[in-house]
């Protein structure tokens, strides 16, 4: 068995569920996180809506005041509306207490560097080190330096979405929202832009407090947002996540939209607003391969595959000087000449821009984007560390086709693709198959399971 490394950042930042997890780990890792930075390093800190962040976010500040940072403290705020102001403000560093679309009983944070991008795996490793070899500055008590409360944070990220579209084109159109604010702090941003904007705006889920629906604006969690913009006859609804990245749409009849084919209609729409950006997006691995050969690389834009977590999607964004977007399937879209980073209050504001720029409607434009069957499923396993054996496994097993490995295995076959890879913050492993035909996939991926089954079985004798 391939011995466990010792590791405390997943996918997206460093989660845990609050209750089963002593608190004192908060403090080390924000600790960990203030030693890795310059003494005096300015740090702007901000959480989500989630009940458990309070027994910890107080104390995530107390660490990196321990450990010498300046704090300023932005309390409740979208982790994207943090990120911008990091950059825009020129704060050395930014930490989120969110833990995303996980359920309630977790907490977590992210650590974002003044570019207002996620830490990179390097940083993270550094910050590991730190956190389990015990490493941490302790500063004398002269010089911890009190915390600092931001005001006017929200106002600020507010106006620079605003100076990013058409504000009077929207005004003209009159249009009707819906927003499921997943009772968490995308309801201070969304729902006061669109308004702003002209736009009728009605929400659901939009106190503050324990969450009404799970977190992660799943199709199955938005039964009551569909029924809704539906009854009322709304041009659209959107879903947020946790901490605000992550916007899903439902059309004008009440369906849900996948966030690739979502951020399909977007992509095309940037490509015309701006002629002159690159050709070419940054997306996942995780995205339907199928999808984007049919309604982007026809069009002469380039795809750009990059590992599972938007920190990647964005970091490569930088590295190649601009995209018309970066997404993935979850509902995380990247406008970029706002920001590379996913952006939920900004995907709504550019959906609108979009529906009040043309004649159509959203279910009309989601018509227009062939789609492939899709399925995606998941699996259990013992570890992540499983998972990797697993994966390599298959990847043996499969070693006649053309495979891309850049975390998991995506197979290509003449009908059928599919990826298997393991989760980055949970012990599962994760399965998306896609063909043209039903039967394809279905039969690729009851074959796929079989083998993984026979895989596990194998490893636990």
């Amino acid at each position: 068995m391939v011995e466990a490394v010792k590791k405390l950042f997943g996918t997206d930042g460093v989660r845990w569920i609050v209750d089963r997890t002593n608190p004192e780990f908060a403090l080390r890792l924000a600790m960990a996180i203030a030693s890795y930075f310059p003494n005096g390093a300015r740090a702007l800190v901000g959480r989500d809506g989630r009940v458990g962040n309070n027994s910890i976010y107080n104390i995530v500040m107390g660490g990196l005041i321990a450990g010498g940072s300046k704090v300023y403290d932005a309390n409740l705020i979208p982790t994207p509306a943090l990120q911008y102001l990091v950059k825009a403000l020129g704060f050395d560093y930014g930490v989120v207490v969110t833990a995303s679309h996980n359920p309630p009983e977790w907490v977590g944070v992210k650590l974002v560097l003044n570019d207002g991008i996620e830490a990179p795996p390097n940083v993270e490793r550094e910050v590991e080190a730190i956190f389990f070899e015990s490493r941490f500055r302790n500063v004398s008590w002269h010089e911890m330096r009190p915390v600092e409360k931001i005001d006017g944070a929200i106002d600020i990220y507010i106006k620079s979405v605003k100076e990013r579209i058409d504000v009077d084109r929207i005004k003209m159109r009159k249009l009707k929202v819906v927003v499921d604010c997943a009772n968490s702090v995308s309801a201070l941003t969304t729902p006061r832009l669109l308004k702003e904007l002209g736009i009728k705006t009605l929400t659901l889920n939009a106190d503050i407090s324990a969450p009404y629906r799970p977190y992660e604006p799943a199709e199955e969690n938005l039964e009551d947002l569909m029924k809704v913009v539906k009854a009322v006859g709304a041009d659209f609804g959107v879903a947020h996540d946790g901490d605000g990245d992550r916007a899903v749409f439902v059309d004008n009849n009440g369906n849900y939209v996948q966030g690739d084919v979502s951020a399909v209609v977007l992509t095309q729409y940037v490509a015309e607003k701006h002629p002159t950006l690159p050709k070419r997006v940054v997306t996942s691995i995780a995205t339907s391969h199928l999808l984007l050969e049919k309604s982007l690389v026809s069009r002469g834009i380039e795809v750009i595959w990059t590992r599972v977590g938007f920190l990647h999607i964005a970091r490569k964004i930088m590295e190649l000087g601009g995209a018309l977007s970066g997404f993935e399937d979850n509902g995380g879209f990247a406008y970029v000449i706002h920001q590379p980073v996913r952006d939920g209050t900004m995907s709504a504001a550019l959906m609108v821009e979009l529906l009040a720029s043309s004649n159509t409607t959203l279910s009309q434009l989601v018509e227009d984007v062939p789609r492939p069957y899709m399925i995606r499923s998941k699996m259990s396993v013992s570890s992540r560390e499983e998972g990797v054996l697993i994966v390599e496994e298959l990847k043996k097993r499969y070693s006649g086709h053309r495979i891309v490995d850049i975390d998991g295995i995506r197979v290509f076959m003449d009908n059928v693709v599919f990826l298997v890879r393991p989760s980055g913050t949970e012990p599962i492993i994760r399965i998306f198959v896609e063909a043209w035909e039903k039967t394809e996939g279905e039969k690729m991926f009851n074959e796929l399971v079989k083998q993984i089954e026979e895989i596990r079985e194998g490893l636990r004798k």
